[in-house]
């Protein structure tokens, strides 16, 4: 079954269908780059860099298609962090930035009201 999600973006927002699998899949794999965010804001040593960490690419098709993607080697920190976003379907295609701190938000208030 289906709920709405409703994204916040930079400027704006945006509702589509979104399964509550999904749902839980894009948290996992937003938790899985806030530790990645995480590896390269916290150098070992100052002046040295942290390896280089894989991308979130996120990709979820049903009503629509939705792909997330974050590079976390440019950003220095977990908050300032900002992901990609690129939904679709027939007829529409937005591509638009939003901050990973709100989408962890969005996908943790959603997950809740639909219980």
């Amino acid at each position: 079954m289906s709920s709405q999600l409703t994204l916040n973006l930079v400027e704006g927002s945006i509702s589509f269908n979104f399964s509550a699998s999904a749902a839980r899949d894009l948290q996992q794999a937003i938790a899985q780059l806030m530790e990645r965010l995480k590896v390269t804001a916290t150098k070992a040593t100052p002046g040295s860099k942290a390896s280089p960490q894989q991308p979130m690419e996120y990709r979820y098709t049903g009503d629509v298609f939705l792909e997330i993607f974050c590079n976390p080697n440019i950003w220095s920190t977990p908050f300032a962090a900002k992901v990609l976003i690129t939904i679709r379907d027939a007829s529409i295609r937005l591509t638009t930035e939003a901050e990973l701190t709100r989408l962890r938000e969005d996908i943790s208030q959603y997950l809740e009201q639909i219980g």
